[in-house]
């Protein structure tokens, strides 16, 4: 068959008048704009030209709306995926990068902290659009595995080579084995700890990502991922508290897990009314008393804070971050807030769409 060797139709014609991703780039580019000067900051002055952070952080975005398990599938993508050049901003005959190079050029902007600047102004254009509440929020939090499998956690103490023989998957046997986070580490990834969701399910190595929800439009208000530990979610939530602008007096609505006596404590230490779901448990006594519970804004609460695991299930199937695909907290960290980012982003635009 004889095809034809010329297009002259510009990519911007290619792309339909109301693609979604249209009203995606609208709302990223002045951001982006906003970041320009500390893009600068982050590059030397010579050398071999990077690439832009601007295309960069777009082809992050297209990574995570559009479920690409890997920056070298990403990459592959750019080569012929029309759409997701003209998101990005790269011409039709423009060379696209390699995928050790764009890896290294991502791992540049986790050392300017980009993701947090990029979340903030995100969160600012909802707030700008009077789409947040300012007093009303959920806090919650959720298992991240690791990248790195039991094999990998070891004892501290064995030495590198331990029973591997040479070979890179070695045969290993931890039955009966008493292992635990003070005396064994990971391998692959020593900042994933051996942690599992609740009593008698399987553990995994990972780590625990949290969210601050506000709770009219079912926005990220802040995010962070910590080391895994069973005090975790609570002092990340005074975390995320903390670290809202312009904080008067709020609620906060939670889980089962927040009703112990020093989360309540600490709460009311911050000028913040925990409606905390009441513990069911017979061994101990709910810390929340009948003056939060009776009043009305405690049921609205607890039926709005149930929209966090929206958030959840968004990020872990969408974002594909279930299994994340980056070691060292402050890797996966980065990507976890720049996935917060992208919900909203997303969370934005179907809003304003509803609205148009």
């Amino acid at each position: 068959m004889q095809r034809g060797m010329w297009s002259y139709v510009a990519d911007e014609d290619r792309i339909p008048k109301d693609h979604p991703l249209r009203a995606m780039r609208a709302l990223i580019d002045p951001i982006l704009r906003e970041l320009s000067p500390r893009f600068g900051r982050l590059y030397a002055k010579n050398g071999r030209a990077s690439i832009p952070p601007e295309y960069l952080l777009r082809a992050l975005v297209l990574q995570l709306l559009y479920s690409i398990r890997s920056e070298r599938m990403l990459v592959e993508q750019l080569h012929y995926n029309m759409l997701f050049r003209w998101f990005v901003g790269l011409n039709t005959d423009d060379p696209v990068w390699h995928a050790t190079t764009f890896t290294k050029n991502r791992d540049r902007l986790l050392q300017g902290d980009i993701a947090q600047a990029f979340f903030d102004r995100v969160f600012a254009l909802a707030q700008a659009r009077e789409l947040v509440s300012d007093e009303h929020f959920t806090v919650d939090g959720t298992l991240v595995e690791a990248w790195a499998g039991h094999k990998s956690f070891r004892p501290r103490d064995e030495p590198r080579d331990g029973d591997s023989n040479g070979r890179s998957n070695p045969t290993v046997d931890f039955r009966a084995e008493r292992r635990s986070n003070e005396t064994h580490a990971s391998r692959t990834d020593p900042d994933a700890r051996l942690v599992k969701k609740a009593q008698g399910q399987a553990s995994h190595l990972g780590y625990h990502g949290h969210v601050l929800m506000e709770n009219r439009s079912g926005l990220v208000a802040q995010a962070t991922l910590t080391i895994a530990s069973g005090y975790a979610e609570r002092e990340a939530a005074f975390t995320l508290i903390d670290r809202l602008p312009n904080r008067r007096h709020i609620t906060l609505g939670a889980d089962k897990g927040y009703d112990t006596a020093d989360f309540i404590a600490g709460c009311r230490d911050r000028d913040v009314t925990p409606h905390v779901a009441c513990t069911s448990d017979v061994r101990r006594r709910s810390a929340i008393d009948g003056r939060t519970t009776r009043h009305p804004g405690y049921a609205v609460s607890q039926r709005k804070r149930k929209r966090v695991e929206e958030i959840f299930g968004w990020l872990k199937t969408v974002g594909v971050l279930r299994k994340t695909r980056h070691r060292g907290r402050a890797r996966v960290d980065w990507i976890f807030t720049f996935a917060a980012a992208a919900f909203n982003l997303v969370r934005i635009r179907n809003l304003a769409a509803a609205t148009a």
